[in-house]
């Protein structure tokens, strides 16, 4: 069975969005996701909230369903802090955190700061370090590790996550190096497809299906079996076609099944015109999983 998840943006007030995530956990979606990002391009000059703080909202109001970020990026986020937000959030949801994370692309994340633009190769060596960080402070109540880029001294986990050894990462990843830090490090793999996409729906299949068969050559190297991480895909805002219609949704799901995916991940339906899943697809998305038999 292919599992759903949505993901609720955090442009709204925190009351509305922490609704939002409950009428989800309501439905029987297995995950709520939310952008870290400090501001999206898409809505640049309208409200955007925190992530963590309203997943702590959202974590404090629901009971079953998991919540996550989708995705932390190296762009505006330390390791030492983070780790902390993290080990915390995990006890206030009572061990239901999962933690997305990406290399981070170029944009107003990554310019606010000030600091210089990076190139993909870059982006890749830091997100490692910072990967490999985060795992290490995760996994020790205190950590002293002096790295290139980022550094931890007497840094201090304590309690510990919940989830042991620690909070499941996410791992976002498309090109070789990405897939194969996913192997090392992930419980999941989480992928929009490849990265320049036509609105051809045989074109996504066919990228999803390449990442994959790279990410079993990854984890073969990496001594973990093919099923050692679940596989999820994520569908882009502006991917509609899957919503045609109820036939087309469940052959997408179909599709998605045979590819070896665990889960896919749709946005939440919305009010305005960002598109997404529409709010009339929602009956024929959550029957096609069979969430009101579980």
């Amino acid at each position: 069975m292919l599992d759903l998840s949505v993901l609720v943006l955090p442009d709204r007030d925190p009351a509305a969005f922490v609704a939002d995530v409950r009428r989800a956990e309501d439905t029987g979606v297995r995950t709520v996701w939310t952008y870290d990002h400090l501001t999206w391009t898409h809505l640049k000059d309208r409200p955007w909230h925190a992530a963590v703080p309203m997943l702590a909202a959202a974590a404090v109001a629901t009971s079953r369903v998991r919540l996550g970020t989708q995705v932390a990026t190296p762009n505006y986020r330390h390791p030492v802090t983070f780790a902390k937000e993290l080990m915390t959030l995990d006890h206030l949801s009572g061990g239901r955190l999962e933690v997305g994370v990406g290399a981070g692309a170029e944009g107003p994340d990554a310019a606010v700061l000030g600091d210089p633009p990076r190139s993909l190769r870059e982006r890749a060596e830091r997100f490692e370090e910072w990967l490999e960080l985060l795992d290490h402070l995760l996994t020790h109540e205190i950590s002293t590790v002096r790295g290139t880029l980022y550094s931890a001294v007497e840094a201090r986990q304590i309690p510990g996550c919940v989830q042991r050894p620690r909070v499941p990462l996410t791992v976002a990843a498309a090109g070789p190096r990405a897939l194969r830090l996913a192997a090392w490090y992930g419980q999941s793999w989480i992928s929009y497809g490849p990265y320049r996409r036509e609105d051809d729906p045989d074109a996504w299949y066919e990228g999803l299906d390449r990442q994959g068969r790279a990410l079993t050559t990854a984890l073969d190297a990496a001594g973990r079996p093919a099923a050692a991480l679940r596989r999820i895909a994520q569908v882009p805002l502006d991917m509609t076609w899957p919503f045609d219609s109820a036939d087309r949704y469940a052959d997408f799901a179909g599709r998605l099944r045979d590819l070896g995916f665990d889960e896919v991940s749709l946005h939440w339906p919305r009010a305005d015109d960002l598109r997404g899943m529409p709010s009339g697809a929602l009956d024929f998305v959550t029957a096609t999983h069979h969430l009101a038999e579980r």
